[in-house]
């Protein structure tokens, strides 16, 4: 951490549906010093946060105006459909867009999902949020498709969600100002993406190079030059049984004739 840095908060937007408790509790461990304020936004609100120096990183859900904003997809998430529990769907463990033809189906203005053709009848009305829309579903009105983390939050007792197999799926990534990449950001990049505290991309100093005499010490130490009587004991040793080489026979002196 920088001098400029002592005493921050790294302020974390994020989008309803997205839980951010996973990387906050990386965070905690890895710069204890800076503490994380979260800022919950609407998928509308947060890129207009982020450019207005609102937060310094926030998690989004694609697409967004990329115009200033530095973007990383994370993950796609499964579209489903709420449902009254009652209702037709929840008897299946799954739906297709043709199970949906002939139901009416909201479409919120905060719906971040690319849609090239909606399923199922459009709705009477167009609910302001998302939350709007899972009241009317509960009334009977309509159903609504979202991404799952969004059925999850308004969940209810009288309402149940299924998978859409044939539909856009919706993706989070994390935006941040591109003219306001910090060392914080960086840092809280690295662990988005998985990074080890002794990554390469982190900001711990490399270690300094070595110098000669460490190099020296390392090198394996060279063995003494062997005395040929000592090669040949060691050969001997080797092909055989392990026993010392018998020393040769000294010729004796023979007797001469008479």
């Amino acid at each position: 951490m920088t001098d400029g840095e002592t005493g921050r908060v790294f302020r974390l937007a994020y989008v309803p549906g997205v839980t951010p408790a996973k990387w906050v509790s990386i965070w905690t461990e890895r710069v204890p010093d800076v503490p994380v304020t979260l800022v919950a936004a609407s998928a509308a609100e947060v890129v207009g946060l982020l450019r207005d120096g609102g937060a310094d990183a926030g998690f989004v859900r694609l697409p967004v105006d990329r115009d200033g904003l530095s973007v990383i997809p994370l993950y796609m998430e499964t579209t489903v459909v709420m449902v009254p529990k009652d209702h037709a769907v929840a008897a299946a463990d799954e739906v297709t867009v043709a199970d949906l033809t002939d139901d009416e189906v909201f479409h919120p203005l905060d719906d971040t999902i690319e849609w090239t053709v909606r399923p199922g009848l459009p709705a009477f009305t167009r609910p302001a949020t998302t939350a709007a829309a899972v009241e009317l579903v509960a009334s009977g009105a309509g159903l609504l498709l979202v991404p799952q983390s969004l059925a999850r939050l308004h969940h209810r007792r009288d309402l149940t969600y299924r998978p859409v197999l044939d539909t856009p799926q919706s993706q989070v990534a994390l935006a941040w100002p591109t003219d306001a990449t910090t060392d914080l950001v960086e840092d809280f990049i690295g662990i988005v993406r998985g990074r080890t505290v002794n990554s390469s991309r982190g900001r711990t100093p490399a270690s300094p190079a070595e110098k000669p005499a460490q190099r020296q010490a390392q090198k394996p130490a060279q063995k003494p030059a062997q005395k040929p009587a000592q090669r040949q004991a060691q050969k001997s040793a080797q092909n055989g049984s392990g026993r010392r080489a018998a020393p040769a026979r000294r010729r004796g002196k023979g007797h001469r004739p008479r």
